[in-house]
């Protein structure tokens, strides 16, 4: 019987059982950023114990850099994080993309883009979205801070293993849905907690089809549906991806590497512990309405009516997600009013992503009232897209350009909503004050439809707004 790519790469990097039938897992990569990092550090001090392997561990800043004045952050606490994370890695030999490299960014942005994230690998990060990289066939989850503390000090961790469900969208997305789209019809389907204990493998033609990006946004939020990790088998568009990229294998070495990155893949007499089917055609643009990522609904429907949930705890949950929100269960989404339209993050905030929302706001203008931000996913993110002139789109459009950062994707830094402001926003999560406010209110929806929002000042369908023509539209 053949196996699953999860089921490889847990073989390849176990180093042994412990007393309590946990896994002493070796971590090939490990990801670090000023959030999690300075206390683990403070403990491998405390111990007087170094980075077991410093190659192995890369750092950057993304959480609380402001997308403003970067340099001089006006938050003491901001600074002094910064300053720790510099000197840590200094001190402990650790690579560092600060600022002034011109390859900071979102953590799951920077590994991509530099060549770090490759298949067949286990790779941790202290922050919970690190399943993005699973979208180039590697196996990898947050950890919290003692695990990062493991980590540095013996780079391994404890680890039970997971049931693998596969998760198979076939067909062709219709004009206007996009990956976006994709991963929040799986949340919604599965629920948000419908992934625990399991691995994601998603897999079909529409994955196939997929851009490297759009299968990173559908990894980025396996963890919203419960799952630890979530990732796509490694194929001939993962290797063009990664080939020539700063830390991928040279030239003497790539060869070999791919041929070892393609015996990770999964075996097709693999068994799967569950098997999910979805038709794409099936998928329309879908937002969230609620305070859960699996609170979602296509644009065409209306949100939920708590008089139809099946029981009393949904009803309940129907009811509290809906007095957040301050919206009415039966009414349509379409034409609920936002104050604020959020691109970025590392669920959107990509290249593909800028330049496919800059296809749909060129000519338009961003409606009066609404404060509308495009936050690119790192540094270099920011230059393709000013070569491109897509910042200039943004901003003759009415959105500010700004800086790489997580920005509005969570309340770390200044870019917050103010009051029950509710933000259309390109991010991964809605939960209560996830935007800094504790009355804030977000709403889940991919970089197209933010622009729609934006123009016309609501929750609209970006298929009308813009005229989406299936010629043009991304599959």
């Amino acid at each position: 019987m053949g196996k699953t790519l999860y089921e490889k790469v847990w073989d390849a990097h176990t180093v042994g059982t412990l007393a309590d039938g946990r896994t002493q897992l070796f971590i090939g990569t490990h990801l670090i950023h000023e959030v999690t990092s300075p206390q683990a550090f403070g403990m491998l001090r405390d111990l007087g114990v170094p980075v077991k392997y410093p190659h192995r561990t890369f750092a950057t800043i993304d959480h609380i850099v402001p997308t403003i004045n970067q340099d001089a952050p006006a938050d003491p606490l901001a600074a002094e994080m910064m300053d720790a994370l510099r000197k840590n890695a200094d001190d402990f030999d650790v690579t560092y993309f600060d600022l002034a490299s011109g390859k900071q960014g979102i953590v799951h942005v920077v590994g991509p883009e530099q060549g770090i994230t490759q298949p067949g690998t286990t790779i941790a990060c202290g922050d919970s979205h690190t399943a993005t990289h699973g979208a180039f066939g590697a196996i990898a989850f947050g950890i919290g801070t003692t695990q990062v503390r493991d980590v540095l000090a013996t780079q391994t961790m404890a680890m039970g293993k997971m049931k693998v469900r596969r998760i198979e969208v076939h067909g062709k997305l219709r004009p206007g849905v996009y990956a976006k789209d994709v991963t929040l019809h799986i949340i919604r389907l599965l629920g948000a907690k419908g992934g625990i204990g399991y691995a994601y493998e998603y897999a079909g033609d529409t994955f196939d089809n997929f851009s490297m990006e759009e299968r990173m946004t559908v990894c980025n939020m396996a963890i919203e549906g419960g799952a630890r990790c979530g990732y796509v088998n490694p194929d001939e568009k993962t290797f063009a991806f990664l080939k020539g990229r700063p830390y991928a294998p040279k030239d003497d070495e790539w060869d070999a590497a791919v041929e070892r990155w393609k015996s990770f893949a999964s075996d097709a007499d693999a068994e799967f512990d569950d098997v999910v089917i979805i038709n794409a055609a099936d998928i329309e643009p879908t937002v969230t309405w609620g305070i859960s990522p699996d609170q979602g609904i296509g644009i065409g429907e209306s949100i939920p009516d708590p008089a139809n949930a099946v029981d009393e705890n949904e009803r309940k949950s129907f009811q509290d997600a809906l007095d957040y929100m301050k919206i009415e269960g039966g009414t349509p989404i379409k034409g609920v009013k936002i104050d604020v339209a959020f691109i970025g993050s590392c669920t959107n905030g990509r290249l593909s992503d800028f330049r496919e929302a800059a296809k749909f706001i060129k000519g338009h203008k961003v409606a009066a009232g609404v404060q509308a931000i495009a936050v690119p996913g790192s540094q270099i993110t920011a230059i393709q897209c000013e070569q491109e002139g897509l910042d200039k789109i943004f901003e003759e459009a009415g959105f500010e350009w700004r800086a790489a950062g997580c920005s509005m994707c969570l309340a770390m830094n200044p870019d917050k909503l103010v009051g029950d402001q509710l933000c259309a926003s390109s991010s991964n999560r809605n939960f209560k004050g996830r935007q800094g406010s504790p009355t804030g209110r977000t709403v889940l929806m991919s970089p197209v439809m933010v622009c729609a929002a934006a123009v016309t000042g609501s929750i609209a369908d970006a298929r009308e707004v813009f005229d989406v023509d299936p010629a043009t539209a991304a599959a």
